[in-house]
């Protein structure tokens, strides 16, 4: 197989869209995996190399597997498997359901994703999986499962990795650890906030150097240490705050002392 050729398992986000148009500028065959595959049509033309669409349900694992075996037969195998899978929800009440969907969307759909993307590429001998992880999987926070799915995502990766050179294969696993953009977004922080080309560039930059683990956008890497480093006294009082809610508050205070 000559013609570089990467799977894209959730296709539907701006991130991997962006990601695709990148990878297929450079002449790279895609084979595009979302829920709804209709919302990729359009996209997919537009594309300047070979792209096919299918459709995922990444919420039941044993489709993803029959799915995921299926691409791959149709393609005649691949160089690159990309995950960018992925449910978050926040809600103080912590109702069940949310945390199960999360649960099974995180963690079920996605270790069933990247487990037969490795016996794939196992049985081929070579290849790349790479996961769309998040910084969020560094410690507990708020929105409980969706941190410890990320937790878990980052150790199931680690494991591959680890099963690999103990197989004594060329089998890449990269764990892209990426910033909590959603909370930059929220606060309207342009310093934590990059545009989506960016980050799909450093996406792009990490995978082709063959990273064990690359944080993206880089600037987040201090974010994670200081997150690693902080005692959880003082870890645990932390919170976001909009940049209206911060300005309310200085207004409150300000009121309260005239």
């Amino acid at each position: 197989m000559t013609q570089a050729t990467a799977i894209i398992v959730g296709a539907s986000s701006l991130l991997s869209r962006e990601i695709a148009k990148q990878l297929a500028d450079e002449g790279v065959e895609l084979a595009l995996l979302a829920q709804d595959p209709q919302s990729l049509i359009e996209f997919s033309q537009s594309l300047p190399t070979k792209v096919q669409v299918f459709p995922l349900q990444i919420d039941e694992p044993q489709a993803v597997i029959a799915s995921l075996n299926a691409v791959w037969q149709t393609l005649g195998g691949a160089h690159l498997v990309l995950v960018n899978t992925g449910l978050t929800h926040y809600d103080p009440e912590l109702p069940w359901q949310p945390e199960q969907d999360i649960i099974t969307v995180n963690v079920q759909g996605f270790s069933a994703i990247c487990n037969t993307a490795f016996r794939l590429f196992r049985d081929q001998g070579y290849g790349q999986l790479a996961a769309i992880n998040s910084i969020a999987g560094l410690r507990g926070g708020p929105s409980v499962a969706y941190h410890a799915s990320k937790a878990f995502a980052q150790n199931y990766l680690e494991g591959l990795s680890m099963h690999a050179q103990r197989l004594k294969l060329p089998i890449t696993i990269t764990d892209i650890q990426l910033g909590m953009l959603d909370k930059a977004a929220m606060q309207q922080n342009r310093l934590w906030l990059s545009p989506p080309t960016v980050v799909a560039q450093q996406v792009i930059k990490a995978m082709k150097a063959g990273k064990r683990k690359a944080y993206v956008t880089k600037r987040w890497r201090l974010v994670a240490w200081l997150t690693k480093a902080l005692p959880e006294f003082v870890y645990n009082t932390r919170y976001w705050k909009t940049k209206e809610q911060k300005k309310a508050e200085r207004a409150a205070k300000k009121d309260s002392k005239s």
